[in-house]
């Protein structure tokens, strides 16, 4: 795996805390499939790297965590993001293409939470944050599209809520490489540790405190 981008002398670490969380960060066939209106030129080794994460995390009892963004069909609830941003239309309820669905291989398991976002960020207007601090998640591994997107917004309110971010270089694309390594510096400079896959992975070897507990359906933040 190429190592982790560091930004400067000057940046400090974050570290790994004891209670890890994984961030599955809008991987929906929108990006990922080759007609999709958001479609990023190799999404591939990506997805294949979050499907990694959440089966270590599956594995070790670690909570699972999804967003997706969905709006009603008259869009009042994306204000002026889908100005910005028009094709976000097809996240709306009854939308034709079923682009906001969860990109196969992936799926949410019995008892993982899938977020409903929409704006970039998975906290904002979202009760993810109590969520997390509720349970003694200390740590988010943040995973998923876009780098430059929803991926740097979510790993910046991260951070303000009091956790600590990971963002997993291997399991995160966007638009272009330049782009993507470009944010993956500046995250790393400012408001995260940007980690490989294999560090992730180690990381998620130790067993959480939900390993052996019942699972239920998932739940719908």
């Amino acid at each position: 795996m190429t190592a982790a981008p560091h930004g400067g002398p000057a940046t400090g670490r974050l570290g790994w805390g004891s209670r890890p969380a994984l961030l599955v960060v809008d991987v929906v066939r929108a990006y990922t499939e080759p007609d999709g209106p958001f479609a990023l030129p190799d999404p591939g080794p990506a997805v294949s790297a979050c499907a990694a994460l959440v089966d270590a995390a599956r594995e070790a009892g670690h909570p699972v965590v999804w967003t997706v963004v969905r709006y009603s069909r008259d869009l009042a609830g994306a204000g002026l993001f889908v100005r910005k941003a028009p094709a976000l239309a097809v996240f709306a309820e009854g939308a034709a293409g079923g682009w906001g669905e969860i990109a196969p291989p992936l799926s949410p398991g019995p008892g993982e939470t899938l977020v409903v976002t929409r704006y970039a960020s998975a906290f904002l207007g979202t009760s993810l944050a109590p969520r997390l601090v509720t349970a003694g998640i200390d740590t988010l591994v943040v995973c998923g599209v876009s780098t430059s997107g929803c991926v740097r917004a979510s790993a910046t309110d991260a951070l303000s809520a009091g956790l600590r971010p990971m963002v997993v270089r291997d399991a995160c694309t966007d638009r272009s490489a330049g782009l993507h390594e470009s944010h993956l510096a500046d995250l790393d400079a400012t408001c995260a540790d940007v980690v490989t896959l294999d560090e992730a992975l180690v990381h998620f070897c130790a067993r959480g405190p939900s390993a052996t507990a019942g699972r239920t359906a998932p739940s719908q933040e």
